[in-house]
């Protein structure tokens, strides 16, 4: 075991690649990573001799092929015109997969199948996920190259000579959260809701099944090379309980973990590692492990904060970060950090379709749960006193021993979210606001940015405020958060009506052409589709047994407000799940609305049946508090 291979760096000439897979005869199988508009990777077992032979070809658009009508490529890749190539990408890791339950006897080895990151290309143009990054990066690099040569000595960037800078380096990290539970086993959620108010699990040691499989992933993922700075538990979970066979039941915990940042493609293709390598480690440890944004509501939800940084190479070899500003304890950021910041959040409204595409994730983004709902940055309150709010949308991390630690955090990412799709937007963000602050003094950058609601700005728009050392939930009511910072979207319908709602944000993200009007179309479609889909075939399902499940509990003592709380239970079940001749329920009205296309309507409808529904969840929780 200690002689298996788990990567093939970035790069590797093929006559190397092949003498690597020729020592290594467990590597049975190679299978090409695509990454559709959904953020799924495809997977196939090609025989490694097929790659062996013709090395070449799989370097070329018509290498492999796939079926594209099976992905999520709306309206690209149709039943009638499918046809999808995969070459494959050089310039990453490749890593080797290893089945732990099929061995080679004759090796005593476990199978491999070596991932190759590929791209797809349909009708001779790129339609995937990874394409999308690669060719965004390459753009905004190009760009800042070019706006370097014209502004050498930004504000706070004085120390470099922006002529002689040779590269751009795009620096980024996720941090990943998950539950983890006993299958088949339903959790507390009464008793886990206590639990995580009176940090009772937070960083707590772990045990037995939890422990084994937390340290397996930490030292698996270092030998794939990323470099694992930590495992932990979060704030959600309960104590575990011993059944008669000494086993642990009951087990439902969350773990986060976090490893060192990449440049930005190959910190995609490592999180997409992460979850496949978590999942097979806990569930050889007999756990499941659930990677959605709101898996339990009532219950602290998985984020994945999502790191954005920028470093700059010169002639002479060294590296700047291009966030930090030559003289850490009197500013807070270079123009260069003013100006990500600030195009970050000023064309959030067209990042954030990409951040939450689904219902869980919006389910995630509620007020209570450390979980972002507006857009609103913080930076501490003076430049020699970093500091944390962990309120706001995008923070500020820096470092005064360390000027190469600052970056951003992008905190409404969850593990579901496309990072290929949203570190492009947000690069693209970035460039928008770096050209805005090129000319500006860091003195001014730090004006616009900390402007209240209603001053006019050079970049930011009047009508709102974009930073705030506040706890943005405690110290504002939801009426001054949405005046100040804007109204978050409800639903999957209005988060991406902001395509159509801001064009001139969306010019910003598909100005590299990258991100084109056909793959924002694509992903779009491929959403609503999901969201539509989901809320006929489970969401209303699921609120239709809640309905079921408040039944009138027969009893002896039934006092007036017995009564009146029935009544009211009754009637919500009714209004949400009852139709007559002349009314529709509200789930029937749904319903009809989806099947019409009337997205407007549906999506008004979808929150009040969440609203109806928590309602009715309350008041029959008391009701039955009440029958003794």
């Amino acid at each position: 075991m200690d002689d298996l291979i788990y990567v093939i760096p970035a790069n590797t000439a093929k006559e190397d690649i092949i003498k690597t897979l020729k020592a290594h005869p467990e590597i049975k199988f190679v299978s090409l990573v695509g990454i559709d508009l959904a953020g799924n990777d495809t997977d196939e077992k090609i025989p490694i001799r097929f790659f062996l032979k013709d090395i070449d070809s799989f370097y070329e658009d018509a290498a492999v092929q796939t079926d594209g009508s099976s992905v999520v490529l709306t309206g690209i890749a149709t039943l009638n015109n499918a046809k999808v190539d995969m070459p494959i990408d050089p310039d990453v890791n490749w890593f080797v997969d290893y089945n732990m339950e099929h061995y080679d006897d004759e090796l005593d080895k476990p199978v491999g199948t070596l991932r190759v990151p590929a791209f797809l290309i349909h009708e001779g143009k790129k339609v995937d996920s990874r394409a999308v990054l690669k060719d965004t990066l390459a753009y905004v690099k190009k760009e800042l190259l070019d706006l370097f040569k014209k502004h050498p000595h930004m504000s706070g960037l004085e120390h470099i000579d922006g002529t002689k800078v040779k590269d751009i380096q795009f620096t980024s990290a996720t941090e990943l959260e998950f539950w983890v539970k006993t299958p088949l086993e339903e959790a507390n959620i009464e008793e886990m809701s206590a639990s995580q108010v009176m940090q009772e699990q937070y960083w707590q040691r772990t045990h037995g099944a939890v422990r084994t499989a937390l340290e397996q992933i930490v030292i698996l993922l270092d030998k794939y090379g990323l470099k694992v700075e930590m495992g932990h538990k979060e704030v959600g979970g309960l104590k575990a309980q011993i059944d008669e066979n000494g086993q642990m039941t009951h087990v439902c915990e969350q773990i986060e973990i976090d490893w060192k940042y990449a440049d930005a493609l190959q910190a995609a293709d490592n999180e997409l590692l992460v979850r496949t390598m978590a999942k097979e480690v806990f569930r050889a440890n007999g756990l499941e492990v659930s990677f959605k944004a709101k898996p339990m509501i009532g219950l602290a939800g998985n984020g994945e904060h999502t790191h954005i940084g920028m470093a700059v190479e010169m002639e002479d070899g060294k590296v700047y970060n291009l966030f930090s500003p030559k003289d850490m304890k009197k500013d807070f950021m270079s123009a260069a950090g003013y100006g990500a910041i600030m195009g970050i959040l000023k064309n959030y409204e067209v990042i954030n379709p990409f951040v939450s595409a689904t219902n869980d994730s919006l389910n995630r983004l509620k007020p209570g749960f450390e979980a972002p709902v507006c857009i609103v940055t913080s930076l501490g309150a003076n430049p020699e006193v970093p500091s944390r709010n962990r309120t706001i949308l995008a923070g500020l991390i820096r470092d005064i021993a360390n000027p190469y630690a600052t970056r951003f955090e992008l905190r409404a990412c969850n593990p579901y979210s496309n990072t290929y799709l949203v570190l492009a937007a947000c690069y693209s963000a970035v460039l928008d606001g770096i050209e805005a602050a090129a000319t500006h003094t860091t003195d001014e950058l730090l004006g616009e940015l900390s402007k209240n609601a209603g001053d006019k700005g050079f970049y930011l728009e009047k009508d709102r405020a974009y930073r705030s050392e506040k706890d943005v939930f405690e110290d504002y009511t939801e009426a001054e958060r949405t005046r100040l910072f804007g109204a978050p979207p409800a639903t999957v319908w209005e988060n991406m009506q902001s395509f159509a709602n801001y064009p001139e944000k969306k010019a910003v993200i598909t100005a590299g052409g990258a991100l084109r009007d056909q793959i924002i179309d694509a992903f779009k479609a491929g959403e609503l589709l999901r969201w539509r889909t989901e809320l006929v075939s489970r969401i209303i399902p699921g609120i239709r047994d809640i309905v079921r499940k408040s039944r009138k509990i027969e009893s002896d003592f039934v006092t007036d407000q017995d009564s009146y709380n029935w009544n009211k239970i009754n009637g919500l079940r009714s209004y949400l799940a009852k139709d007559s001749i002349d009314e529709k329920s509200l789930f029937t009205q749904l319903i009809n609305a989806l099947d019409t296309g009337d997205y407007g309507t549906a999506s008004a409808l979808q929150v009040e049946m969440y609203d109806k529904t928590e309602e009715l969840k309350s008041l029959y929780d008391s009701y039955q508090k009440n029958i003794i």
